[in-house]
């Protein structure tokens, strides 16, 4: 089996998807590149997550060429190579349905930073608009609207979040999207709170490098 571990990598972090209540069912997708050859590894298309084995995973080039496997590549695969072609160095995406981000997704809002973990997405989550599921569209629509950030929710659609350095590492930074968007939802029911402002952000990316390596 081609990209053995790499396949591992995404393969456990696609099962923290609904173990992290990101997802239900089939839903959401995670991919993960090969930055020496350029080939990518990504979820089969409405997949169940509890039947999913590391082998069922499918290997595509950034063209969608697949190169290995046999299942239907997720619908979100145009999407995914589109961002790994106009950001190479980008070698894990992930895209969710987490609940809070939604709601601010579908209020037409983008995620303010509510608690310091923000500052390792780099602040206020970006909102982007809507646009038809599976293809470029989406991703030029992300790569015009995400900015500097590390995450971006897309109106009435849901997450992606991408990193340059580990799948481990997008996945982990959609579970910090999800709880940030919680933690401000449930406080702005109880009145007007307050966010960290961009200089907060900043201090705290800088203790974040600093303390923490990120």
């Amino acid at each position: 089996m081609i990209f053995e571990e790499l396949r591992q990598e995404v393969f456990e972090c696609l099962l923290a998807l609904p173990k992290n209540r990101l997802v239900t069912m089939s839903s959401g997708t995670i991919s993960g590149k090969d930055p020496q050859t350029n080939l990518v590894v990504i979820k089969p298309s409405g997949f169940r997550y509890d039947k999913l084995k590391p082998a069922d995973l499918l290997v595509v080039d950034l063209n969608g060429k697949i190169i290995a496997g046999t299942l239907k590549p997720s619908s979100d695969t145009g999407t995914h190579l589109y961002l790994y072609r106009h950001r190479p160095e980008l070698v894990g995406i992930v895209h969710t349905h987490s609940v809070y981000a939604n709601v601010f997704g579908i209020l037409g809002r983008p995620i303010p930073p509510s608690i310091t973990s923000a500052a390792l997405l780099g602040g206020e989550i970006p909102l982007g608009g809507y646009v038809p599921v599976g293809g470029d569209e989406i991703g030029a629509e992300i790569l015009d609207k995400i900015g500097e950030s590390k995450a971006i929710v897309m109106q009435s659609h849901g997450v992606y979040t991408i990193s340059d350095s580990s799948v481990y590492k997008a996945t982990v930074l959609a579970a910090e999207v999800e709880e940030i968007a919680k933690i401000a939802h449930l406080a702005e029911l109880q009145g007007k709170p307050t966010m960290l402002t961009p200089e907060q952000v900043a201090e705290f990316q800088e203790i974040y490098k600093t303390l923490y390596g990120n």
